[in-house]
Parts: C-alpha cells; sequence; structure tokens
C-alpha cells in the first residue's frame, strides 16, 4: 500500500498486452505507411486519367489520318494496334524513366521500409505491371473509339 495525500491507495502493475505494445510501437510508421499508400492510390489514377486524356486527344486529333488509313483498306484490328503500339511506347518509355528514378530515391525511402528491403525486385515487378496495366486500359478506350471510325466520317471532319 501507498500512502497519497492521507489516502491509502494500492499500486497496480500497468496491464498491456505485447500486442498493444508492439501496436504502439509501429504506429507512427503505420500511419506514414497509410499515408503514402492513399497517396500513391491517388497517384495512380491521376496518370490512368491523364493518359486516357493525352491519348484520347491524340486519337482525335488523328481522326482524319484514320479514316484515310480505313478507307485505303486497313482493318480495324489494325488500327487497334496502331493506337495501342504508340501509346504503350510512351508508357514503356515513361516506366523505364520512372524506374531508374526509383532506384535512386531508395535512400532516402529506407527508413520507411519496415521487413522489405530497399531494392526488393518482388516490389518493382508488382510496381511495374500495375502501371502497365492502368496504362493499357486507359489506352484501350480510345484505342476502341479509333476501330469505330468510319471512313467517309472521317473524311469529312474538320
Amino acid at each position: 500500500m501507498l500512502r497519497r495525500h492521507g489516502f491509502d491507495v494500492a499500486w497496480q502493475a500497468p496491464t498491456e498486452t505485447m500486442e498493444e505494445v508492439v501496436a504502439d510501437s509501429v504506429a507512427q510508421r503505420r500511419l506514414t505507411m497509410l499515408l503514402l499508400t492513399i497517396f500513391a492510390g491517388a497517384a495512380l489514377l491521376l496518370a490512368a486519367v491523364g493518359i486516357y486524356g493525352v491519348i484520347a486527344y491524340s486519337v482525335t486529333q488523328r481522326t482524319r489520318e484514320i479514316g484515310i488509313r480505313m478507307a485505303l483498306g486497313a482493318q480495324k484490328t489494325q488500327m487497334l494496334g496502331m493506337v495501342l503500339r504508340q501509346s504503350m511506347m510512351l508508357v514503356i518509355i515513361g516506366i523505364v524513366i520512372g524506374f531508374v528514378v526509383a532506384l535512386a530515391a531508395t535512400r532516402v525511402m529506407a527508413t520507411l521500409l519496415y521487413g522489405v528491403g530497399a531494392n526488393d525486385i518482388s516490389i518493382y515487378a508488382t510496381v511495374t505491371a500495375l502501371l502497365g496495366a492502368a496504362a493499357f486500359l486507359a489506352s484501350y478506350i480510345p484505342a476502341r473509339r479509333a476501330m469505330k471510325v468510319d471512313p467517309m466520317v472521317a473524311l469529312r471532319y474538320e
């Protein structure tokens, strides 16, 4: 029994489980990674919308060219392949540049990573596949629109 201010107080040891102690110790890192994940998702969404906008604008600007190609006998699948090939080439260049920048930035990010190596190849492969898939889907919609161009409408376009 402890005596404080004239009252008898029984001392109790703090009761926390090990899970609570560990959770308290990594709470700051968990919050940082949650915010990083949210911002990464927003960046991926903005990148996909940006790619869609650029490719859709490019297809719109090339409507006359696509119409002439189709009037001269190009197949719809050839137009789809042409638009996808050109857009994915730009995406691949962007992914390569981003990969090089990411390798350089791992020194800074290494302090935020827990249980993952700074140069973990599975993370790079996952991110590359995710960005490539998002860019492909963002490019596919305008490419499908290019397939549906009527040659006569496209020739009269301007």
